[in-house]
């Protein structure tokens, strides 16, 4: 190998800070909120009560979560576009969401909001404003260039629909 070809090949810092900042960093916040409440909702988000779901759904829900949670490593976190200042509000207005939408089923499980199926059902579908704007903002790939956004956003919603039907079904059995 020449020095040439050698330079050619090498890594360098601004790159592995491109690859580093991507938008899986965005589901930072949401997967600590998880870890650190996750054993503070009610019972019947947990254990027996959650895992007891036809597996049909319960497969076609964790290959989503899988793939909706990976795809956002490959995508470049930027705020430059339009499109992604609008996303980034769209993601931290969904956030806010999500995060009350726990909190009122940790404080106030036996309201009436937390106890209808609005409500129950809120952890499982305000997720999908989030991904939206995750969606938005990663407007691209680092592996392709014949990406849409609206790709993300379509698994995301298939996603959180199927999530969605898993919450109806635990909600249904209460």
């Amino acid at each position: 190998m020449t020095q040439l070809e050698s330079k050619k090949n090498k890594i360098t810092g601004k790159q592995i800070m491109e690859y580093a900042l991507n938008c899986f960093i965005l589901l930072i916040p949401i997967f600590l909120w998880n870890i650190l409440f996750a054993t503070s909702l009610p019972r019947s988000y947990t254990g027996q009560v959650w895992d007891n779901i036809p597996q049909i759904i319960s497969i076609t829900e964790s290959v989503l979560r899988i793939m909706v949670f990976i795809l956002p490593l490959l995508m470049p976190l930027t705020i430059q576009s339009n499109r992604q200042k609008v996303g980034l509000g769209v993601y931290f207005v969904g956030v806010f969401i999500y995060f009350l939408s726990w909190v009122s089923q940790i404080y106030y499980p036996g309201s009436r909001w937390s106890s209808s199926v609005y409500g129950f059902l809120a952890p499982a579908y305000t997720t999908i404003i989030w991904f939206i704007g995750i969606g938005l903002i990663g407007s691209r790939l680092f592996i392709t260039k014949k990406y849409q956004p609206i790709f993300y956003i379509a698994m995301s919603s298939v996603f959180v629909v199927v999530h969605t039907m898993h919450a109806y079904i635990v909600y249904m059995r209460l």
